[in-house]
């Protein structure tokens, strides 16, 4: 039971979306009727500004962490305890669990964000060590590409790749909730997808090293 509950409490919380919430605090803003309609941070910082981005950023990394930190090892009164395999693999499951509450949030009618803020806190509560290939890779790709969406792909591509060669090969929970993850990007960026083969995918033309100069 303290399995599916945990899972259930992370999904809840993954559900408290910061662009959300943010702007229910300012007033009544709902960011998916503006831009593209995401209710992202990269949607938030486009529509409302830096300061209400930073703290969607905050509020959407944070409940990731705390799934995969803090969740895991709290003890829930009355609620039998996981089993041993169970546990091992608890913490990435409450990770997972709270990004699809990012995406698919019963308190906003299942109408969310892409979950890469998210997946970003769940890595920090997992292994730390995992933000460096994340990041390197997401960087990476922005600057040469400009396009914010498919350095979010390949960073969560990134990641099994590097613990497939990091363990040679070995399936954990760590490998299990990064091929997940990639699952669901691919799946929350299929917009993203579409309009840069479209040609219409608007571009980070201050982090495009392409595209500095350009109007």
């Amino acid at each position: 039971m303290e399995f599916l509950f945990k899972i259930l409490i992370a999904y809840l919380l993954g559900s408290i979306v910061g662009s959300l919430l943010v702007g229910r605090l300012r007033g009544g803003v709902d960011i998916r009727k503006s831009g593209s309609g995401n209710a992202g941070a990269t949607n938030a910082l486009r529509t409302q500004g830096a300061g209400f981005a930073i703290w969607v950023i905050v509020i959407d990394v944070v409940k990731g962490w705390i799934a995969a930190a803090v969740l895991p090892g709290l003890v829930l009164p009355g609620v039998s305890d996981a089993s041993a395999q169970q546990a091992l693999w608890l913490p990435a499951a409450c990770a997972f669990a709270s990004i699809i509450g990012h995406v698919f949030p019963v308190w906003h009618g299942f109408r969310g964000g892409k979950g890469v803020a998210t997946l970003v806190g769940a890595y920090a509560g997992l292994n730390p060590m995992l933000l460096l290939p994340l990041f390197a890779s997401w960087l990476i790709v922005v600057v040469v590409s400009g396009f914010v969406g498919l350095a979010s792909i390949i960073a969560a591509l990134a990641i099994p790749v590097y613990l497939l060669l990091l363990t040679g090969g070995v399936f954990n929970a760590e490998l299990g909730f990064s091929l997940a993850c990639v699952a669901l990007v691919l799946y929350t960026h299929r917009g993203n997808v579409a309009r840069m083969r479209a040609g219409t995918e608007p571009r980070a033309r201050r982090l495009w090293l392409f595209g500095r100069g350009r109007t």
